[in-house]
């Protein structure tokens, strides 16, 4: 049975823990209806739209009365991290590289779904239910390979940080495109057939041989770009991952 009095305040509400025997009627605000106001409020008008303000006018109590479930603004957003980071997923794989996969494609439908997670700030380790839950997931899947701790902690890291910095350029260009009003495709074209103008071809003879080859004159299939360059990416990670695998296991 964890003590509420040796785990600190951040952590205590992160895991809802009980701050101490409460009298008389119970409480109409708690932390979870702090923070459910919060990432509705993420939900509807993006990160930007999360004030402490804005939260206690979403539940009709004032500013000051929040501050009995969450220390600050950097504090709500952690909590709101956890929460709507949810339960991790259940992976069915009979291999590690199946499971690592699952894990960043279900880790991507995360902020496909909120958008505005991937301007969270990153003010250390993960620390609440949720995040601690999608890390054991992963840590399941690499139980078998023979990597050390330090090892599966990196490479917790590294798909993780893949994930979101491959989400975050998605998002980036998606609003590019819709502030443009122009499909991805076009873009791309535009941006190839003016470069190979601009590019000569004794200084960039490299670049040169990109712009003038046919990879801007359209797409090369049905799949999404974003999908594409998200799974190629994902498949490199897990080529060296591999790679370390197979120089930890002993021969034969």
């Amino acid at each position: 049975m964890t003590e509420t009095g040796k785990v600190p305040a951040v952590l205590a509400r992160l895991w809802r823990l009980p701050s101490g025997p409460r009298l008389g009627r119970p409480a109409e605000l708690d932390v979870d209806r702090v923070v459910r106001a919060a990432v509705d409020l993420a939900d509807r008008d993006g990160l930007d739209g999360v004030t402490l303000l804005k939260v206690a006018q979403e539940l009709g109590v004032t500013k000051m009365s929040l501050y009995r479930h969450v220390g600050s603004k950097g504090e709500l957003f952690g909590l709101m991290a956890d929460f709507a980071t949810g339960a991790p997923p259940e992976i069915d794989a009979e291999d590690w590289r199946e499971g690592a996969r699952q894990w960043a494609n279900a880790h991507r439908d995360i902020y496909r779904r909120r958008p505005w997670m991937v301007h969270l700030p990153v003010s250390g380790p993960p620390g609440g239910p949720g995040a601690i839950g999608w890390m054991d997931a992963l840590l399941g899947v690499l139980r078998g390979t023979g990597l050390d701790w330090a090892t599966k902690v990196s490479v917790l890291n590294l798909l993780g940080g893949y994930v979101r910095q491959a989400s975050t350029v998605t998002q980036q260009l998606a609003e590019g495109r819709r502030a443009s009003g122009r499909e991805q495709a076009e873009i791309e074209q535009d941006y190839g057939r003016s470069l190979i103008h601009l590019v000569d071809r004794d200084r960039f003879p490299d670049a040169a041989g990109l712009f003038a080859s046919a990879l801007f004159e359209g797409p090369t299939g049905d799949t999404d770009p974003g999908d594409r360059e998200f799974a190629f990416g994902l498949e490199l990670i897990l080529d060296g991952l591999a790679a370390t695998v197979a120089r930890t296991r002993p021969a034969g």
